[in-house]
Order: C-alpha cells, then structure tokens, then sequence
C-alpha cells in the first residue's frame, strides 16, 4: 500500500521528505510483526538481537562492546540487556582470564534453544516475499546501503 494512503497524505515537502517518512513508517510495521514474535518467547527486539550477536560468536565469549558494536539500534543500553538474558537464563556471564576488567558473555543452551525454535516458528523472508521478489529485496538493500554511505 502507498504511504499516502497509509498516513492519509500526501503533503510532503519532497521526495527526500516522503522517503524519509516511508521508511520510518515501514520500520515501525516492520518492528510490529516481529514483536508478537518475540513476545511469545519473552524477549524484546534488542535482546533477541543480543541473542544472535551471541550465536553468531559462539563458542567463542563476547565483550560488551562487541555487542555495542554490532547492535541494530545502537542508543540501547547493552549492559542493562545483558542483566536481562542472564536473569532468564539465556547468557552467561564471566570475568575474561586475559582482562580482569572486561566481561566475557556466552549464549546459554536456553538461549540457542529459544533461537532455534524461533528460526521454526518464523522466517524473515516469510514477512517480505508476497511483496518483494528477492531480486527486489536484493535492489532495496542496495539502495538503502547507498543511502547510509
């Protein structure tokens, strides 16, 4: 569906202003399909993105800043997130043999268990093909890499 319609406008200074606009719109209709997801495992979007950071290290430790570095939404509080998934069991947490003052963090069983089982219930691809053929999808990354610089 066109933005305009969506917002129900199309008064926009320019296309530079309506592009702006249609990508926050599309983030904010992005993010809501994806929190029902996480939500039925308990999670928010930045811990499921601590989540994968962590997967994707595994078995070898992160840094908090690692994390910062890799985070999506890079204003989140990192040390608060990971407070969070050690509660719930899904990272550990230890004190760097090499480094007394950095801090090693781990994903749990529970929390590759919890990922696993969410890479089953949904695919991101599943939220964008009925609109985006992946040629499309490809052209749409492209540009918005061209856009960021």
């Amino acid at each position: 569906m066109r933005i305009e319609d969506e917002i129900k406008s199309s008064k926009f200074e320019d296309n530079y202003q309506k592009v702006v606009i249609n990508i926050n719109y599309t983030y904010g209709w992005i993010s809501n399909f994806f929190r029902s997801h996480f939500e039925k495992n308990n999670l928010t979007t930045q811990q499921f993105n601590i989540l994968r950071i962590l997967r994707g290290q595994y078995p070898k430790p992160a840094t908090i800043n690692l994390l910062k570095e890799r985070m999506i939404d890079k204003m989140s509080d990192a040390s608060r997130i990971v407070d969070r998934l050690v509660q719930k069991g899904l990272v550990t947490r230890c004190t760097n043999s090499r480094d007394r003052r950095a801090v090693d963090i781990v994903i749990s069983d529970e929390g590759l268990k919890i990922l696993s089982r969410m890479d089953d219930e949904f695919k991101t691809k599943e939220v964008l093909k009925n609109h985006l053929t992946e040629e499309e999808a490809g052209q749409l990354s492209d540009l918005l890499d061209k856009l960021r610089g």
